[in-house]
């Protein structure tokens, strides 16, 4: 339930705290720069398929050039506590980043959000913009609203049931039409199996309502309306090929073909965000930072460098 069996690249710590009457604990990394550091931190938010630990590599990266990096597992989420309770939205796990991020003593920082975490650095940019440096969404869901173009609203029950179904056959066919532009190779299924690693065992239950419920708030708690309230830098780093939609199945055909065409969906976000920079990656799907890391890696470190 906690991906127990599944080990991250780097020590994983455990912020405690209560929250809506619970006490939970989120757990993270912070990793410490290699060499001379540069005095500035990285916090990297991971998407609803993802976790800190899918972060290796980019964090790696961001130690060597001298960056201190923070990547939390969000409740709900990963080697974080599974409540069953929980009202899930984006200002409350915004509010559970900054408590992590006070507890450690850093008040001004990067911000990268990835899919779902985009959406989330988004909330959390909007919430608490004198706190961020630079704003680095990478191919970030909710540049559409789904709803608004004809997505059908969907039960938590009925995505609850839908999130008993999964399997690692499932998910890897998912994510070779979506992260990678159906392409595939062998590196790729070790997220395969730390995604299916917490839909086996006792605690699958648990984990299929949290990820239900956390299909509820992308669905019903869009951003797209506020991009032009962003008062920071803003990277954008897209996978052009990227055609993620949440709940795009539920919808009619003729809808579904208009949805998660990322091609559009960047350059329209950019135009609206005021202080927007947007780097296209032209062959690469939902994960570039994975699919291609060292070409991610130049284009986030150059980004983020001044």
């Amino acid at each position: 339930m906690e991906l127990e069996e599944f080990a991250y690249p780097y020590p994983v710590k455990s912020f405690e705290l209560e929250s809506q009457q619970q006490k939970l604990h989120m757990a993270y990394l912070d990793v410490a720069p290699i060499g001379t550091p540069n005095g500035r931190s990285v916090v990297l938010l991971h998407g609803k398929n993802f976790c800190a630990g899918t972060w290796g590599a980019t964090i790696e990266a961001l130690r060597r050039a001298g960056y201190r990096v923070i990547a939390p597992d969000q409740i709900g989420f990963c080697k974080s506590s599974k409540p069953q309770s929980y009202q899930f939205s984006f200002q409350q796990l915004a509010q559970n980043t900054q408590r992590l991020l006070a507890s450690l003593g850093v008040s001004k920082f990067v911000l990268l959000g990835h899919s779902m975490g985009g959406m989330l650095a988004t909330r959390y940019a909007l919430m608490d913009p004198s706190s961020i440096e630079k704003l680095v969404l990478v191919n970030p869901i909710g540049l559409e609203d789904w709803k608004s173009k004809g997505v059908p609203y969907q039960s938590v029950d009925a995505w609850y049931a839908a999130e008993l179904q999964n399997s690692a056959e499932k998910i890897r066919s998912y994510q070779k039409a979506t992260y990678y532009a159906d392409s595939w190779k062998p590196e790729y299924d070790v997220w395969v199996e730390m995604l299916a690693g917490m839909y086996r065992g006792p605690g699958k239950q648990r984990v299929a309502w949290d990820s239900a419920l956390t299909y509820d708030m992308i669905y019903t708690q869009p951003v797209i309306y506020e991009l032009e309230k962003l008062a920071m830098p803003v990277l954008l780093l897209i996978g052009k090929k990227d055609n993620t939609a949440i709940g795009k199945a539920l919808a009619p055909e003729a809808v579904r073909k208009t949805l998660g065409q990322y091609a559009q969906l960047a350059p329209a976000a950019a135009a609206r965000i005021p202080q927007a920079r947007l780097v296209m990656f032209e062959e690469l799907g939902h994960a570039p930072q994975l699919q291609d890391p060292a070409r991610f890696q130049r284009a986030l470190l150059e980004g983020i460098a001044h």
